[in-house]
């Protein structure tokens, strides 16, 4: 995952999911129209972009990239495909993002947790794209 997303909060998680969403109308198979299968996700720290041992908070307003991995999954995209959304919180799921920067989110009080907004870019020079490998048939 290649993001260049921007908070105004000084932390931030970032959701990647990588989603097939197959056409309205399935041939042969329309209980398949719209589907949407999700093919991999993953959360991401902010406060890691730049060291998984010394957490450090991010510029406010700021683009900056964060280039992570999804779990490995083997998958066959049709050209007709569609991927999916990047969010910045996967609560229940994962615990809340006080949004701004504290020594440990786990012992965040009230206090720090803040309203924050999050972007992501994709003007020329800070394009967020997924790689993908591509096989030949």
């Amino acid at each position: 995952m290649n993001l260049v997303a921007s908070t105004s909060g000084t932390d931030s998680d970032w959701v990647v999911k990588l989603i097939d969403v197959h056409p309205d109308q399935v041939a042969g198979q329309p209980e398949l129209g719209g589907y949407q299968l999700m093919v991999a996700a993953d959360i991401f720290r902010g406060r890691y972009r730049e060291s998984l041992e010394s957490p450090k908070p991010l510029a406010s307003h700021e683009p900056l990239l964060y280039r992570f991995s999804l779990p490995t999954a083997n998958h066959v995209f049709l050209p007709a495909s569609d991927d999916g959304p990047v969010q910045s919180s996967w609560f229940p799921l994962y615990d809340r993002n006080p949004q701004s920067f504290v020594p440990s989110i786990f012992w965040a009080k009230p206090a720090d947790y803040v309203k924050a907004n999050q972007r992501v870019h994709h003007s020329p020079g800070h394009q967020s794209f997924v790689e993908l490998p591509v096989v030949k048939p």
